[in-house]
């Protein structure tokens, strides 16, 4: 476990905190892995009915953090990912997901949304999926789930042209079940969470998979890994990463397509 995630269990609901406000929330190996024990655990224990996401201060999550990624392109080994895992079981949940967003979600940020039940947004909600700008491609099957819920267009521009979408344009798309003032959001999402505590557990789950095209997601997620993976090699990502340490715009123009 990690400082920077609590988990909490109240009243059959499963709370998962990302607790690293002071870098906005960005996620560490150690952060995937708790992220990943808790659904794990979410699946195995009938006492958890709902798992809630929810961030401490002004930002849900900046994404996967950095440093990481940084690492990883320059042939640190950090050992396995934790965020594929986390991705992994995010597909494959069984259990409502409810999620509380705040300021920016930024990559998987807003890609876990299209595995999340219930969605719920702050007014100073931005959704972001920058891939392309850091040489990578879509996680979490979001190059199919995304296109499919808001067009391939927006889609599109939200991928290769890191465009954001702002709480209200996400809730007109579709993104989301409503927008509320910040200070409400998370007795908003409480709320839904503890509504779906009283209805059939064994109902909500099968209503869920009937759902989701659950074998197309897996198999999604594992194609956009594995090429996730080898984009982290590219001397494009080596650039995009040095480009944001270095706070300048990257320059791929020399660089040969990978």
């Amino acid at each position: 476990m990690t400082q920077h995630v609590k988990t909490e269990m109240t009243a059959g609901i499963m709370t998962i905190t990302l607790a690293r406000p002071e870098k906005k929330n960005a996620l560490s190996n150690e952060m995937y892995s708790a992220m990943s024990d808790g659904l794990e655990r979410a699946e195995k224990d009938p006492a958890v009915r709902v798992v809630l996401f929810q961030g401490d201060g002004d930002s849900f999550t900046s994404g996967n953090d950095i440093a990481d990624f940084s690492a990883q392109a320059n042939g640190s080994n950090i050992g396995e990912s934790q965020a594929f895992r986390f991705i992994r079981n995010l597909g494959k949940a069984t259990r409502p997901l409810v999620a509380a967003v705040q300021g920016n979600a930024v990559g998987v940020g807003t890609t876990m949304l299209l595995h999340s039940d219930l969605v719920f947004l702050a007014d100073t909600a931005k959704l972001m999926t920058p891939f392309v700008n850091l040489a990578l491609v879509p996680e979490a099957a979001s190059s199919w789930l995304l296109p499919a819920r808001i067009g391939h267009v927006r889609a599109y521009a939200m991928f290769a042209l890191g465009e954001p979408l702002d709480a209200a344009a996400a809730l007109a798309c579709g993104l989301a079940n409503a927008v509320v003032p910040a200070a409400d959001l998370r007795a908003r999402a409480w709320q839904a969470a503890e509504a779906l505590t009283k209805r059939p557990a064994g109902s909500l789950s099968h209503t869920k998979a009937l759902m989701r095209e659950m074998d197309k997601i897996a198999a999604q997620i594992n194609r956009e890994s594995a090429l996730f993976a080898e984009r982290l090699q590219t001397g494009e990502a080596r650039e995009a990463f040095a480009a944001f340490a270095e706070r300048r715009k990257p320059d791929f123009t020399n660089l040969t397509s990978d």
